[in-house]
Order: C-alpha cells, then structure tokens, then sequence
C-alpha cells in the first residue's frame, strides 16, 4: 500500500523508530490509539486553549476519546473545525450540554433486557449486546452510557448467559451481534460465539453490527473472513456516514467481506454538519453500492445524552428522501427511521406520496410532482380463501413457516381477528365508562 503523507507524519509521531508497515496492523493501530487530548494536540499540531481545553477535559472524563490513528489520519487539520471525521472523532464542549428531552438509556434497552447483554424489543429477534469496546467512541453514539466501560469485556460465562435464553427462546430466528463493537473481540471468541448462537435450531440468521470497517479497517484480515465464512447465512451491517469515509483501505476491507458471500448493508446516522446535506448523502449512497453494500436504515439521530447539537429536526430527514426517492436507483435508497424513544422501536417516516382517495381510485404524486391515479378493483371478494384462519383448510406451503399471534396494526388488518380498535392504557373515557357501570 502507498501511505500518504498524513499517515506517514502520524506513524513517525508515535513511534520514532517506527515501521510503517506497521500501520495495518490492527493491534498496532488500537495499542497506538489516541486517548487524551495531549495526544491529540501532539498527532495532529491543532491547539485547543482556555476554557474550550478546561471544556475538553471535563467532556472526555464524562464520554472517554478513543480515535484510531488510521481514522485520525483522516481529519483535514487545516480546516478541522468543519471537519465531518473530526466532528465524529473528537467532539467538542457541546457534549456537557443536556437538555431536559436527552437520556441515558432513549431506546429503553436495558428495560427490555431479559437477561444481561440481550435485549428483547420484537417478537423473532434480539440484539446481543456482546461488547462496550469499540476501536473509535463515536461522539453521536447512542450507547454512550455504555460505550468505553473498560470492566466490561465480557467471559464466556457472561456470554452464555445471552446464548441460553436464545436457546430457551424459540421464537427468536433472528440473532444481532452488536455493541461496542463485536469484531473488537478476539478471533477464537468471535469463532466459539458464531458457533454457538448458530448451533441453535431455531437461529435462521446471525447478523453483525460493526464500524471496523469505517474506524479501522485493518481489522478485516484474512483470518478473520475464514473464521465468519464458517457460519453463513451471515449478515453484516457496517456504519458509513459520509463520503470521506470511504478511502482505499474501506473500499479493501469491504471487498474482503463482499467477496466471503457476506451481504453487507449500512445504517448511517443523519447528523447536523456532518451528512445533513441532500448532496452528501446522494454520494454517500452511491458510493455505497459502488462498493456493494447497500443503503439500509438512515437514523434520526436518538435523544442520547449529549447529542442535541447533532440533532437535525425530521424535516431534514424528509428533505433529503425527497432527493433520493425517483433520482437514484431503488436499491440505492435508505429507510428512514426514527428509533423511538421508550423502546417503541423503529418507525420508518418518509414524504407522502398518496394524496388522496376514494372507493374506487387513489390519487398519487411521483418525485416530479406529477399527480395520476391507480384504479382499484370493481371487486374484491373470496375466492379461494374464506378468511376465516381458524378454520382453514387450504394448503399454504408454509414448510417450516411459523405463525405468530398478530398485534399492533396488523391485528386491525388481519380479517381473522375480531378486534376492532386499540385502546391505549388509561384511557379516561373508558375510565368515566367504568365508572358508571
């Protein structure tokens, strides 16, 4: 590989008499990470002084700094301060402001945590919370509470523990190995966890969530691939949020994963000066699927303590769909979602595109403005189906299909369910009903 020159200055800072093939080296590059300010300052010659330095102390003691030098490399430091790899590395003084809507826990997950390191929020999947650790703290990180507790490096019998309820729970097909980071940890641990949680009969599919490859690419080795290559169908979610970030040795990374039969997807994270720009994130996603991963989720950015001046209102969010919705390729296209706060998990918000209807017509606008409509059916009715679930008799070819109790929308929908509303808890008519029963 051919090192530029950032990189190089950076390598010969840390170590004088350094090697600069060490520089992909991922142990090299997480034993050399930048943790303190002083180290900062020293790799990258920008000064911080005054209050703004007080301010930096008291923000990295309350939400430790941890920046890969790769990912340090990155940083424009002559204009730093407008800096996206900057603003997501390194953070400021904001970080200490919380307002009255921010909290530590906004997704609820360790209230829907039946057992430690899973959290159980839909009814076929759950999340396995397998590591604090990551190679770089993201300042926006939702998990902030968590991320960069050093104590938590969890054994095998802390891990068992999230296995045995997957075990023990039949309904859950799907697995997300999230964190922290899972590939932070070692090779033979990520090797006994994949073999496990996919030993489980009822385990369809094995996700993992990780930055690796934005933060640290070099963690992708070859052996690494061998390993997950054992345990497919396994699918992997990495977390680009600008195009910066996508460099010669992302781009390296990702083509490892693509070319082990692995389908990569990306959740991006819509953040103030960083990506909130309908022209960033149009190269964002093309340059995504470029590289053969494909736009997954855009998040709104959650109400985690701290990131108020991350924040865009949803109106951004709509603005840039707009801009993706009919001027780019389907596949090309995010779901936005918003995460809602208190567990609800995630709803997905996007422009509205049906203007109105009637018995027999809907009225719609395509990306251009142009209105047309869509007839519907003079008729509707039974033919093979009698809608009467309980009773049927027809053969579905479900195979191994499971059948779930419907809730939510879905049991207003199903014609099989006699539920006519939903009723939220406390409700005072219903209260004032009871009342004079």
């Amino acid at each position: 590989m051919i090192f530029n020159e950032a990189q190089q200055e950076i390598a010969n800072k840390i170590q004088e008499d350094n090697n600069i093939s060490n520089w992909e080296d991922w142990k090299w590059q997480l034993k050399h990470a930048i943790k303190s300010l002083e180290q900062f300052e020293k790799l990258t010659g920008i000064r911080f002084e005054g209050q703004e330095r007080d301010d930096l102390h008291k923000t990295f003691d309350k939400f430790p700094l941890s920046i890969t030098p790769y990912y340090l490399s990155l940083i424009n430091t002559k204009n730093f301060r407008y800096d996206p790899v900057f603003k997501q590395a390194f953070g400021g003084v904001e970080e200490l402001i919380t307002t009255s809507s921010e909290l530590a826990d906004p997704l609820s997950e360790d209230t829907d945590s039946p057992v430690e390191g899973i959290t159980h929020r839909y009814p076929d999947r759950v999340l396995f919370h397998v590591s604090n650790i990551c190679s770089m703290y993201c300042r926006h990180c939702t998990r902030k509470r968590k991320v960069g507790d050093v104590d938590y490096v969890p054994s095998k019998d802390q891990l068992s523990k999230g296995i045995d309820y997957i075990r023990k729970t039949p309904q859950v097909r799907d697995v997300l190995l999230s964190g922290g980071d899972p590939f932070m940890l070692p090779d033979q641990m990520i090797d006994w966890l994949l073999s496990e949680v996919s030993s489980i009969p009822h385990v369809e599919v094995i996700r993992i969530g990780t930055r690796m490859p934005v933060v640290l690419p070099y963690r992708i080795t070859d052996d690494l691939i061998t390993i997950l290559k054992k345990y497919q169908p396994l699918w992997i979610n990495t977390h680009f949020n600008h195009p910066k970030e996508i460099t010669t040795s992302s781009k390296a990374a990702v083509a490892k994963l693509a070319d082990g039969g692995f389908p990569l997807g990306n959740q991006s994270v819509l953040l103030a000066d960083v990506n909130d720009c309908p022209r960033i994130m149009k190269s964002l996603v093309h340059k995504l699927v470029q590289n053969r991963i494909r736009p997954y989720y855009l998040y709104q950015c959650d109400l985690s303590e701290g990131l108020s001046h991350f924040r865009t209102p949803i109106g951004k969010g709509i603005e840039i769909m707009e801009s993706l919705i009919g001027h780019t390729s389907g596949f090309a296209r995010p779901t936005y979602v918003i995460d809602a706060p208190g567990g609800g998990g995630k709803i997905p918000v996007m422009p509205n595109y049906i203007i109105s209807w009637s018995t027999n017509k809907v009225v719609l606008r395509n990306y251009e403005g142009v209105i047309t409509t869509y007839q519907e059916p003079d008729s509707y009715e039974p033919r093979m189906c009698d809608r009467d679930c309980d009773k049927c008799n027809m053969e579905l070819e479900l195979g191994e299909g499971d059948e779930s109790d419907a809730i939510g929308i879905e049991k207003l929908l199903l014609d099989a369910n006699d539920t006519i509303s939903l009723i939220p808890e406390n409700n005072e008519r219903l209260h004032r009903r009871d009342q004079h029963e």
